[in-house]
């Protein structure tokens, strides 16, 4: 079953690869969104940055490599809205608090509730993000307002079925 996580993660994944990410960092960013709102909906605490340890879920960090990924921890801007992040290699990874949102990630909380059908529903996403004036995609505010909770529930719904 599809909900609004995934819709959300889906749908700014989507408008960060037409804003230009390559798609391991774009699925990074969409499940960020994802979760920075679904935590702002619930209320949150400001955490001090950077972090003091880094996580990769699923992975287990060698203390070397943990300091080598935290000294490239930045700010990142896509528009006017802005994401801590850091480099796995050569490709950007966003994170909240001290996890580091992955494409395995991005597999696990929702890629894997599409089943089979991801494909479609991303093609889907990308036809909506590419259909908006960059301004607007650029916008937090108006990505939220005019791409995103219009249709979510209908993306819910049409999504869970395909």
């Amino acid at each position: 079953m599809v909900g609004r996580f995934q819709v959300m993660a889906t749908l700014q994944a989507a408008r960060a690869k037409v804003l230009g990410l390559p798609l391991d960092s774009a699925k990074s960013w969409g499940l960020n969104r994802a979760i920075f709102y679904a935590a702002a909906k619930k209320g949150f605490i400001k955490p001090k940055y950077p972090p003091k340890e880094i996580k990769i879920p699923e992975k287990v960090v060698e203390e070397e490599m943990r300091r080598e990924i935290a000294k490239t921890f930045e700010i990142y801007h896509l528009g006017d809205e802005m994401a801590y992040s850091v480099k796995l290699g050569k490709k950007r990874m966003f994170m909240i608090g001290n996890e580091i949102q992955t494409p395995e990630s991005f597999y696990k909380q929702v890629e894997s509730r599409f089943g089979e059908k991801f494909e479609k529903a991303w093609e889907e996403a990308l036809n909506i993000c590419k259909s908006y004036d960059k301004g607007i995609l650029q916008s937090q505010r108006y990505f939220y307002e005019t791409v995103y909770k219009p249709r979510r529930d209908e993306l819910v719904k049409k999504w869970s079925n395909l």
